[in-house]
């Protein structure tokens, strides 16, 4: 990888964008549910056959980031500053994360009206939500599993466990006991945090929107 610059191309940077974030998002689910059976089913051929699924998906995140990161004109620096585009490579479980530039490229194919800003912001964080909630879920349980005094013993338990990260309840009945499993604790925490914050928040905003325009509608000098 070069660190040199090339000539930028925005044109074709914003046009490839467009064109692969969704089905770039539908490997994100092939790649998913290839991981969800390495870790929950333990018979073959089907590990072999998620495996090559992993592979074969991450193998296209590799080119797309490769296309955008030559499009961009950029170089090494394309690294650090897009940075969320580097994190989904190393990790493609995190690319729930992208959802905002996934619904940008639908919203972009469609003719129709789009969502309002606060649906887009609830929308976006339940989604997030899930997907993040269901692959940590994965991600914990497979490290966990057989664990000396682990809590978490089934992929039930591991469910039971991101529920209560995410909505940041915390009942302490499940807890990772691994070094890898806490980091993604720590990292569920955040996040779980962020995504209930913005759905309050746009929750909150929307109400008190509705409640102006009704306070508009009313005569002046009524109760």
């Amino acid at each position: 990888m070069s660190d040199r610059p090339t000539a930028p191309d925005p044109a074709r940077l914003k046009e490839w964008e467009q064109r692969t974030e969704v089905p770039l998002f539908a490997s994100a689910l092939v790649f998913l549910t290839g991981y969800a059976v390495r870790v929950l089913v333990g018979a073959q051929p089907w590990r072999d056959i998620a495996l090559a699924l992993v592979a074969a998906t991450w193998l296209l995140f590799v080119v797309d980031y490769g296309v955008r990161l030559r499009l961009s004109g950029l170089g090494i620096r394309f690294v650090h500053r897009h940075w969320l585009d580097t994190a989904v490579l190393l990790l493609p479980l995190l690319r729930p994360l992208r959802m905002v530039k996934v619904y940008t490229a639908v919203q972009q194919r469609r003719a129709g009206p789009g969502l309002s800003l606060y649906a887009r912001v609830m929308t976006y964080a339940s989604l997030s939500a899930a997907l993040l909630g269901f692959s940590s879920a994965l991600a914990v349980y497979h490290q966990e599993q057989g664990a000396p005094g682990s809590t978490i013993r089934t992929f039930g338990d591991s469910l039971w466990w991101a529920c209560a990260t995410l909505t940041t309840v915390g009942y302490g009945d499940a807890v990772p006991v691994t070094p890898v499993g806490r980091v993604i604790a720590a990292f569920m925490m955040a996040c779980g945090l962020a995504l209930l914050g913005a759905v309050t928040g746009s929750f909150s905003s929307w109400l008190v929107e509705v409640f102006e325009r009704e306070d508009e509608k009313r005569p002046p000098g009524s109760a």
